[in-house]
């Protein structure tokens, strides 16, 4: 399995921890984010990495190159010109992760200890296009998943606005929060007909029309979003106690 890291991202939330580096290097209980998500990964033998960068990118290639590449195969996909948001990111990133192995996607200010092993038997197994990480939590925007766990649209709970995969909402379906973590089929990289910058998420939802995009429903982990400076505390505990277990 490789893995992309979506490390691009501004970190405004962040301020002032990304007034002079990106958030992919703040660090949490002594360790930067990206280096906790590299040795997350390299902890479930994945040994080959995309690394996108936006802000502040010398700084993330620089330590890379510190660290010797952590041992593996690490590269970058630049996106200092601009943005593409996460669907856009893979894009412009298709021919570095090209090939036949699945392939792991992480937003770099995420905290877990989840089985990778797990997530990957599971897509597997349902021969899924793509398996997303969710949780039953209090958010303003949810993924809508059917019985049988097939995605099957998006609201947001605030604005009330939704977005449906097909021409309808099937009569039952629950509502999930997205965990920044999915797996995704090479194949997926061929039916990417959006250009420039856009969302992951509505590349799903329009592929669901037709193929398995299915909930890998996460409520054991310890996991955590690292969204804002106001959360730093939290985190850090949360991460000694990842390190404990």
């Amino acid at each position: 399995m490789k893995a992309m890291i979506f490390a691009a991202g501004l970190g405004t939330r962040l301020k002032p921890l990304t007034d002079n580096k990106p958030k992919a290097l703040v660090e949490v209980d002594g360790i930067s984010l990206l280096e906790r998500s590299i040795n997350y990964l390299k902890s479930h033998q994945i040994t080959e990495i995309v690394v996108n960068t936006h802000h502040f990118e010398k700084q993330i290639i620089e330590f890379i190159q510190s660290k010797s590449n952590f041992g593996i195969n690490i590269h970058i996909s630049n996106e200092t010109n601009e943005l593409l948001d996460t669907g856009g990111a893979i894009l412009k990133a298709k021919n570095l992760l090209s090939g036949n192995e699945p392939i792991l996607l992480i937003n770099v200010d995420i905290l877990t200890n989840l089985d990778l092993n797990t997530l990957l038997d599971y897509h597997l197994k349902n021969e899924a296009l793509a398996s997303l990480v969710v949780r039953n939590r209090d958010t303003s925007r949810y993924l809508l998943f059917d019985d049988a766990k097939q995605l099957v649209g998006w609201k947001n709970s605030k604005t009330n606005e939704t977005k449906i995969c097909g021409n309808s909402l099937p009569p039952s379906f629950a509502p999930y929060a997205f965990s920044g973590i999915q797996i995704i089929q090479p194949q997926l990289l061929t039916q990417i007909t959006e250009n420039g910058k856009f969302s992951i998420i509505d590349l799903y939802l329009r592929l669901a029309k037709d193929e398995k995009i299915m909930a890998f429903i996460d409520m054991q982990s310890i996991w955590m979003d690292l969204g804002k400076f106001e959360e730093f505390e939290e985190a850090e505990k949360l991460a000694r106690q990842i390190s404990n277990n």
